[in-house]
């Protein structure tokens, strides 16, 4: 069974200092809690190199400003945290996780004069799917949520809120035995997986829905550049359900996932191939630290 989050050892950087791990606590009344004030990342540290790191935590800041607090803490003060934290923690691959929340100085819909926090956490986390899985395709059942219109939701900011409808579609696949659901947009249009971006492959196109009402995930934009390098046209457009019968190949990407092949999403089918293989492989090596030779 595993060890709940609050109850595991380790060390936690928590407004400018290291805590133990049990000791990072918040109250009960956190504003974030409640409003869902609260932005965070996720993170990979790869041989103790965090991949993206300062794209990561410059997103980070930017997503408190989307929804209206600072984070009190420079780029550079937060790059610095994160290798502490790294340090002391030990693991040299492990999942890093920066958040950043409104306090508890008043509990209402207003929270200007809530104190603004910040956390580092760091841990040994695998994949989100086995490679048993990888290998053979995830299975997707079409999530029932939708993703909404920018115009209701800070779709650019990495904000704690906007992962409610993707705990409920995930939960409802995997009762289902799923290992996860595919969400289209408020248009119809296919949009994203629960916490990962989506891809489909015809000959030597990718294709893969245009992040305008959801996150542009940083391993997106890295696989986007990765395809380009290994001679594939990469098309962003808008998708509709239908068109997936078109496509040979399907996976995902995400700090988590990485690149995860799909073999089924609804009544569609794919088969992991060449193009899944390829990307893959040009992830890992793209994400594994370069060593410096010693002149």
């Amino acid at each position: 069974m595993a060890i709940p989050m609050d109850q595991r050892d380790g060390w936690i950087w928590f407004d400018g200092e290291l805590k133990p791990w049990k000791d990072a606590k918040i109250h009960v009344l956190t504003h974030g809690l409640h409003y869902a004030s609260c932005v965070f990342e996720g993170e990979r540290a790869y041989g103790g190199e965090i991949f993206r790191s300062r794209e990561h935590t410059e997103r980070l800041i930017q997503s408190g400003k989307t929804l209206d607090f600072t984070i009190p803490y420079s780029v550079d003060e937060i790059e610095a945290a994160k290798r502490l934290v790294l340090e002391k923690n030990g693991p040299v691959d492990a999942y890093v996780r920066p958040v950043a929340w409104r306090g508890s100085e008043e509990l209402s819909v207003p929270a200007r004069k809530n104190t603004v926090h910040l956390a580092i956490a760091s841990w040994v986390w695998p994949s989100y799917f086995s490679v048993e899985e990888k290998l053979k395709g995830i299975r997707l059942e079409w999530s029932k949520w939708k993703r909404p219109s920018p115009e209701t939701i800070p779709c650019k900011a990495k904000a704690a809120g906007l992962y409610m409808i993707c705990t409920l579609s995930k939960d409802a696949a995997m009762a289902n035995g799923y290992a996860d659901a595919l969400m289209l947009d408020y248009r119809g249009y296919v949009a994203e997986a629960t916490g990962a971006n989506v891809f489909f492959i015809k000959g030597d196109e990718i294709h893969t829905p245009d992040p305008d009402c959801f996150l542009n995930g940083l391993t997106r934009q890295t696989v986007i550049a990765l395809a380009k390098a290994n001679g594939y046209k990469v098309v962003e457009r808008h998708i509709m359900p239908e068109e997936l019968a078109n496509f040979d190949e399907c996976f995902l990407t995400g700090t988590a996932a990485e690149v995860t092949p799909v073999s089924l999403i609804g009544e569609f089918t794919f088969k992991p191939g060449k193009g899944c293989e390829t990307l893959i492989n040009a992830y890992a090596e793209a994400v594994t630290p370069k060593k410096v030779a010693a002149e």
